[in-house]
């Protein structure tokens, strides 16, 4: 994947995330697109990518989150090399199989966030009903998870691109 490209993939989210979804609420629980990104990311390019993806997915939400720093970026990399470890033995030959992954792995990761976060001291059971959050996060997740697929599959290099410069190509 090219880093600058993923990064820009990431700020991009991160300012959909801010400034629209963020005005999403439904009993309290509010949508979670760059754990998507995790998710996708592991499942489209294994789980090292998946894991880089997620910490700076997460490390870039924890800079406008008031939880503590590292707490999402933590969560995201996890779920994102479990899913790319786990994505590589999922068929998906139906349509349906990339958003349901994507809504599995957004509920594991909604609850394992909670889970973190109470360990650690945080009042994340204490909020919205766990429930509401894991059905919203999961839902808008698998409805954009086809925007984040197309957006992380333009962020991936070939082999061709390693092989020779671009610039020397004619």
């Amino acid at each position: 994947m090219n880093p600058v490209k993923v990064a820009v993939v990431v700020l991009a989210t991160l300012i959909f995330q801010v400034s629209f979804l963020a005005r999403f609420s439904l009993d309290g629980a509010r949508p979670d697109v760059l754990l998507l990104l995790a998710i996708v990311a592991g499942s489209l390019a294994g789980p090292e990518k998946g894991a880089i993806v997620g910490f700076s997915a997460g490390l870039a939400f924890d800079v406008v989150l008031g939880t503590p720093f590292g707490l999402s970026a933590f969560v995201y990399t996890l779920v994102g090399y479990v899913v790319g470890s786990l994505g590589a033995n999922v068929v998906r030959s139906a349509w349906w199989i990339t958003p349901a992954l994507v809504a599995v792995a957004s509920a594991a990761g909604v609850v394992l966030y909670a889970l973190v976060g109470a360990v650690l001291g945080q009042p994340t059971l204490d909020g919205p009903p766990l429930g509401a959050i894991v059905v919203v996060v999961a839902v808008v997740n698998a409805l954009f998870a086809p925007l984040a697929v197309r957006a992380l599959r333009s962020a991936r290099t070939s082999d061709v691109d390693h092989r020779r410069h671009t610039f020397l190509a004619r």
